[in-house]
């Protein structure tokens, strides 16, 4: 804040107030709050609410950050929209209606959706593929009207404007002086100005001298410019990255320039004006032109704590919403606990940013952005904590036993809390790390648990301790686990706990010339056929059991090698995949373990870089489960689930895993759009970089098919995907490079990451219906697997159980039907009405955010999981009775529905319609809470 950010809101306010035609836009919230809570003076806060009022200063997108479009989860994209909107309605009353993503890379078709969910009338992007944005210039398509969703069609369309060649910059190139143009700023040192006033690279001054030639310059590009689009209205976006620090030396060169060329406009052919985003879109409206329609195709292709970190905070906002339902006078305090909730709100809102999550950030920057992650972890670890442990009126446990001391001989005890988010029942197994080789596990009744102990892949002195563990919608649960310090002799003994144990096999050498497929190896449970080839250590098939249907499979690590000098060719950095060839196998032999188990099998495969070495650089972990009987669990059986071990890799290798099948897909695959829909990727050739652009971002799902049979690779975290070849598909997992590129250097981007990374992908293979019905599901069941508390450290029982009497009735689950998903349930504690007149007097008043937060207004989104066309059942219009699905919250007393992040009543919303050509019949209009239509906006409820 002290050198840039601090200065662009405080000397752009000040000069706006100097002349009457000035305006300027502000694109992202986080670095303005900072400056409104802790720079501006009371001066500059009641200008900034002038030039509001007036028209000359507006906000767009009005997020916290311009978030990523190709690794960001929807649910992530519609938090930092919403903590950046709440903050704008309360302190202003405005409402963002126009977007300005000018600096993702690549454009997603969920971000259109978002944006007109949230209530905006236009949507203007830039980073696409350049061959495709010649070409869209050339013919005059770069607005259009944008139908982001399949399902949703021209409901929830967007007009788009795409920035032409020259991107969001001002043309830096004058042809009359050798220093770049129309940046009088120069360039931002940091931290601290320079004593002098004279920055870096400053532009030419206008002057009498240099007039003419700047407006004639400028009069040259805007009507080349106009060639590329269809109205007489052009945008020029004057700026750039960190300019407008010391905007008095910007606006003292615009605005003679200005003038100069309207007053010559005969001589240039144009006039030129100071305007808003705002009333270029309206002047574009007002054309009353017919635009062609883009269906739901994107422009692409073009971090693990952050996600972690989402999926931490999508659990305890629904854990104190229950709380505060469940408990009004609990003694958690209710301010505190928001306060948590907002620290870790904030960071997982400001990492979406396009230079964040993308890893385009410097290397002190990421370690803020890590700082700021953890600690907001932390704090909400800290408040599920509060929530499941201190006393309430009734006891959070009905069940649990108490004690009398009797004997101090016990073995040793511990306690964990199991919370379950989705509001679905879900189940599945939950792993613990222990340092004793026997555990006998019991619920809050006392009964026996199933679960299965085995010693640790990559310690001796510890072992995985995996629970069974069901669970309905929004529900917690506490085990005991009672620690011995010997095995069991019998299984009998410890029933229901298994024991695991490890099966060696002999090294096996990667030889071309070696007979393979002799000696199959069979692991299998109820939904799968599993062969691994003792030949090679390397899966060789797997059957899906429902049809029969067997496909060759085998799975390895490859590496590409690229290039860093950029004397020598093409580089890959934070910002670019540029391989030199195909990826290369990085093994020359495979040791392997598999640990056979009643409840689950694990293969465990090493990959040995020589024949003979002793440390192995990459790791695989296979678990095939096994559904306990008496028990539902087809998410559970249908999860073939991975875990890998990367690391550290050589300089300027990028690590890849490919799985390699018979199905013939004839190099197709189907990748995600923010976890919101599936998009198909066919093939392509280009004149460069080939293998690269036929590279997407895999948010949370991919696969590849044939007529019949379905490969899903299910994340939890982005990676990039491809099928580079018939039956194939790639998952980049790891990249470290360096390069001697000037920029990359100055700002040290190089991404010389020598960190061991651990991803996690779950397979599914089936028919195609099987695979529809589960795999959406099955990707939140990933990304929001259940929350596991350690209450407390083993230590010995001190004493004999006897029954406590309870009068507490346990709480009920939230549960939805299978097709929707609990997108989000939360105590936003806006403080401002919900009637927005009422909060427009407010403001004008002074109260706007001097009442306390309304802890009694809670937020639900509903999101239909599953396209048209997609499921014959799950993809038809689904109907809930809200108040019994949110009875367990107590009663609802009124519901709103309003916009996507909450600042609009949907009743008072009226978006600009736009004349299409062509066909205008696209998807379905379902009704309230029926399907995509609504069950992506808000439901505001209040409780009694």
């Amino acid at each position: 804040m002290h050198a840039y950010a601090a200065n662009v809101y405080t000397s752009v306010t000040e000069e706006l107030m100097k002349e009457k035609h000035r305006k300027f836009i502000v694109v992202e919230q986080e670095f303005f709050r900072l400056w409104w809570d802790t720079v501006a003076t009371d001066k500059h806060k009641k200008q900034v609410g002038q030039l509001l009022k007036e028209g000359r200063l507006e906000f767009i997108i009005g997020g916290q950050v311009m978030h990523d479009e190709a690794v960001t989860d929807l649910e992530d994209q519609i938090l930092q929209l919403t903590e950046g909107h709440g903050f704008l309605y309360e302190t202003f009353g405005v409402r963002p209606q126009y977007s300005w993503h000018v600096d993702p890379f690549g454009a997603s078709a969920a971000t259109p959706v978002v944006f007109a969910l949230a209530g905006f009338n236009a949507h203007l992007i830039s980073r696409i593929d350049y061959d495709l944005k010649d070409d869209m210039q050339k013919k005059k398509k770069l607005q259009f009207v944008w139908r982001g969703s399949q399902s949703l069609g021209e409901q929830q369309e967007i007009f788009t404007h795409t920035m032409d060649q020259f991107s969001y910059c001002t043309p830096s190139y004058i042809p009359f002086s050798n220093r770049s143009g129309f940046y009088w700023n120069g360039v931002a040192l940091f931290p601290n100005p320079p004593e002098d006033g004279v920055y870096p690279n400053m532009s030419l001054p206008v002057t009498s001298d240099t007039l003419h030639s700047y407006a004639k310059t400028m009069a040259d590009n805007i009507k080349q410019r106009a060639a590329w689009f269809r109205t007489n209205h052009v945008l020029w976006p004057w700026g750039c990255d960190k300019q407008f620090f010391n905007s008095s030396v910007q606006f003292h060169n615009m605005d003679p320039l200005l003038d100069y060329i309207n007053q010559h406009s005969d001589e240039f052919g144009v006039t030129v004006q100071y305007a808003t985003l705002s009333e270029y879109f309206q002047a574009v409206h007002n054309a009353n032109l017919s635009w062609d329609v883009r269906n739901n195709q994107d422009f692409l292709p073009y971090s693990t704590v952050a996600r972690r970190a989402s999926s931490l905070l999508y659990a305890a906002e629904s854990l104190f919403t229950r709380y505060r339902s469940t408990y009004p006078d609990g003694p958690v305090p209710k301010d505190w606990a928001l306060q948590q909730l907002r620290s870790l709100r904030w960071a997982v809102s400001e990492v979406q940013h396009h230079d964040g999550i993308t890893g385009t950030e410097s290397p002190k920057v990421a370690d803020m952005y890590v700082e700021h992650l953890t600690q907001g972890m932390m704090a909400v670890q800290e408040l599920m904590a509060a929530l499941f442990l201190l006393p309430k009126s009734v006891s959070p446990f009905p069940h649990i036993h108490e004690s009398k001391s009797k004997d101090s001989s016990q073995a040793p005890e511990q306690h964990i809390i199991v919370y379950n988010p989705l509001a679905w029942n879900t189940t599945t197994f939950i792993n613990i790390t222990v340092t004793y080789p026997m555990a006998s596990v019991y619920d809050e009744d006392g009964k026996p648990v199933s679960a299965q102990i085995q010693t640790s892949p990559e310690s001796i002195s510890t072992y995985d301790l995996y629970i069974h563990v069901t669970l309905s919608g929004l529900q917690y649960k506490k085990y005991v686990i009672k620690y011995a310090t010997t095995p069991c002799i019998k299984e009998s003994e410890c029933w229901p706990t298994y024991t695991g144990k490890v099966v060696k096999f002999d090294r096996q050498r990667m030889n071309g010339s070696k007979k393979t497929g002799r000696r199959l190896l069979p692991v299998m449970n109820e939904c799968y056929r599993l062969m691994i080839d003792q030949d090679t250590n390397l899966l060789h098939s797997i059957t899906d059991r429902e049809t029969q249907r067997t496909v060759k499979m085998t799975q390895q690590f490859g590496e590409y090698y690229v290039n860093g000098d950029v004397h020598q060719g093409p580089i890959s950095d934070n910002y670019i995949f540029t391989a030199n060839g195909s990826a290369i196998p990085v093994f020359k032999a495979v040791g392997m373990e598999i640990v056979p188990g009643k409840l689950m099998t694990e293969i465990r495969q090493y990959f040995y870089s020589e024949e003979n070495d002793t440390d192995f650089k990459y790791v695989m972990y296979t678990r095939l489960y096994r559904v306990p009987e008496q028990h539902k669990g087809e998410l559970l059986c249908h999860r073939i689930e991975q875990n890998y071990r990367i690391g550290p890799l050589e300089v300027n290798r990028e690590a890849i895993l490919r799985t390699v099948t018979d199905l013939r897909t004839d190099k197709t695959i189907f990748t995600d759009n923010n976890g919101f829909q599936i998009l198909k990727r066919p093939y392509k050739m280009f004149v460069n970089n080939t293998l690269a652009r036929n590279y997407y971002p895999m948010v949370r799902t991919a696969y590849i098919e044939d007529d019949s049979t379905r490969l899903v690779l299910l994340s939890e975290r982005s990676h990039g995907v491809s099928s580079q070849d018939q039956g194939q598909v790639e998952v980049m997992l790891h990249r470290r490079l360096w390069n001697n590129q000037e920029w990359n250097l100055g700002y040290n981007l190089t991404l010389n990451d020598s960190s061991v990374v651990q991803p996690v992908l779950w397979m599914m293979l089936g028919s195609k219906s099987t695979t529809s019905r589960l795999y959406p599901r099955a990707g939140l069941a990933l990304e929001h697997r259940p929350v596991v508390m350690l209450i407390d450290s083993p230590k010995k029982a001190w004493d004999v159980r006897e029954p406590r009497r309870h009068y507490a009735v346990p709480v009920d689950p939230v549960l939805l039907p299978a097709n929707l998903h609990l997108l989000s349930l939360n105590v936003p504690g806006w403080r401002y009405s919900s009637n927005h007149t009422k909060h427009l007097e407010h403001i004008l008043k002074g109260k706007a955010g001097n009442v306390d937060p309304d802890f009694g207004r809670v937020m639900l989104r509903i999101l239909h999981l599953y396209e048209v066309g997609e499921d014959p059942v799950l993809s038809q219009p689904a109907t809930i009775d809200l108040k019994e699905v949110l009875r367990s919250l107590g009663t609802v007393r009124t519901v709103e529905e309003r916009s996507l992040t909450g600042t609009w009543d949907l009743s008072e919303l009226r978006r600009w319609k736009w004349r299409t050509s062509g066909n205008n019949s696209q998807g379905e209009l379902f009704c309230c809470i029926s399907a995509r239509t609504v069950s992506l906006q808000n439901c505001m409820f209040s409780k009694s």
